[in-house]
């Protein structure tokens, strides 16, 4: 037996020497055209991606290759197949007159993106309620829209608007955002360790119940742990995290820790890694930042444009919010050049590499079918080399340097994501018929 068995061990050392050397002998350009090709086949799948009305009009409108991280443009040309728009609220007073508005908010952007879908560009890009529904519209060489709410504050204390949001098309839902909800606790309470319900409260648990039922995957993104742990306790179908990392990288509230991450894995769900810089790499973010922004301003005030915090772009108007963005990103493509020979050499920006790291510690902590890919693109996400949907294929250059094969990068892209909402799905069929109590 330790003769067969050191025989065995043999063997595949010399299978592993050869398929090491095959990949060492592969040159970059070889490597580019082998990731180009399965960027080609795969499709690839980004489960958020923020969006401002006022981008959705027949005048302005993402049939254009506007400054906005996600477009049909941009999309066409980084191959990105599928983009989950978000209907996002940010968190507001807990009254009627909040819920109201926060409805309304929510039904401008629900609107928005079936006016892209329905009266825009019909014949560039479709909405897609189901897997099936996803490879049909991909096959057809158009683009796959898909909508998942962030922050279900609109709903107020009305639970049956979890089933209108379904008709409507929403496919994930997160409980809360930054700042506790009717629903739940946000993770934003760690840092004043001040908590509205300990986690859930109980119209937060009959939400898991209502999205179980209708068929909308629950989202962890932005809930504190406690709200986490105990929506994966109560659901009866698979959970996701729509747009967070890995906590043991990097310790941000709005990652995941291993315990919430293990218990993902049990659930059968799957956690989508998000590029965004401060979430992958707070430290190599911060230093690059505060000097990328020191050269933001010296252009900014070369060129008479007033900087202002993120706080007052918040409490803009969409149009104004909208005339500041497309003044500051103007800015910071003048600065550009002083960011790239100045900046960069000295304090590099998060990068691609960065975000993978993310990728291959799920991998290897929960397994790759837990695994997807996020970016957060139109919310803050981006990192070098992955800062809009035109850059897409860079993320599938990095996995198959890392020597990932085309079936596990399309796992990651959409198969497990996929799966999850296939299941979803499937237990919402089976409550409805009362299979499931």
């Amino acid at each position: 037996m330790k003769q067969l068995t050191y025989l065995l061990s043999i063997v595949l050392l010399i299978l592993y020497a050869c398929g090491s050397k095959e990949k060492s002998e592969l040159t970059e350009a070889e490597l580019i055209e082998k990731a180009k090709g399965i960027h080609e086949r795969v499709i690839t799948l980004d489960t958020h991606d923020d969006i401002n009305t006022t981008n959705f009009t027949s005048g302005t409108n993402y049939t254009q290759r506007l400054s906005t991280q996600v477009n049909l443009p941009k999309m066409t040309e980084g191959g990105l197949d599928v983009a989950w728009f978000i209907v996002y609220t940010g968190q507001g007073e807990l009254s009627p007159a909040g819920y109201e508005k926060a409805y309304a908010n929510a039904d401008d952007k629900f609107k928005a993106i079936h006016r892209l879908c329905e009266e825009i560009a019909p014949d560039k890009i479709e909405l897609a309620l189901t897997s099936e529904d996803v490879r049909r519209i991909a096959a057809s060489g158009k683009k796959v829209a898909m909508i998942g709410v962030e922050n279900a504050y609109p709903i107020g204390t009305d639970i049956s608007r979890i089933k209108e949001f379904m008709e409507r098309g929403a496919r994930y839902m997160s409980l809360a955002h930054n700042g506790h909800s009717q629903l739940s606790d946000s993770n934003t309470g760690e840092s004043d360790s001040v908590w509205l319900h300990n986690g859930l409260s109980d119209l937060g648990r009959q939400a898991i119940s209502e999205m179980n039922k209708w068929g909308i995957m629950v989202d962890l993104s932005h809930p504190s742990k406690a709200a986490n742990m105990e929506m994966m306790k109560l659901s009866k179908a698979p959970v996701i995290a729509s747009h967070s990392s890995a906590r043991a990288l990097n310790n941000v509230s709005r990652n995941l820790d291993d315990e919430q991450l293990m218990m993902l894995k049990e659930n059968g769900g799957v956690v989508q890694a998000v590029a965004f810089k401060s979430y992958v790499n707070s430290e190599k973010n911060k230093a690059n930042s505060e000097k990328v922004e020191a050269v933001i301003a010296e252009v900014a005030k070369a060129e008479g444009f007033e900087i202002v915090p993120r706080s007052a772009i918040r409490e803009m108007s969409d149009e104004a919010r909208e005339k500041y963005l497309t003044g500051y990103m103007a800015i910071r493509e003048k600065a550009k050049p002083r960011i790239e020979h100045e900046v960069n050499p000295i304090a590099p920006p998060v990068n691609v590499a960065d975000f993978v790291d993310h990728i291959d510690y799920l991998v290897k902590k929960i397994g790759l079918k837990h695994v997807g890919i996020s970016s957060d693109f139109d919310g803050g996400g981006g990192v070098e080399g992955w800062n809009d949907a035109a850059e897409t294929f860079n993320v599938t250059l990095e996995l198959v340097k890392r020597g990932y094969t085309e079936e596990q990068i399309a796992a990651l892209w959409s198969g497990n994501l996929l799966r999850v909402l296939d299941e979803v799905q499937e237990i919402a069929k089976k409550i409805q018929a009362g299979e499931i109590l």
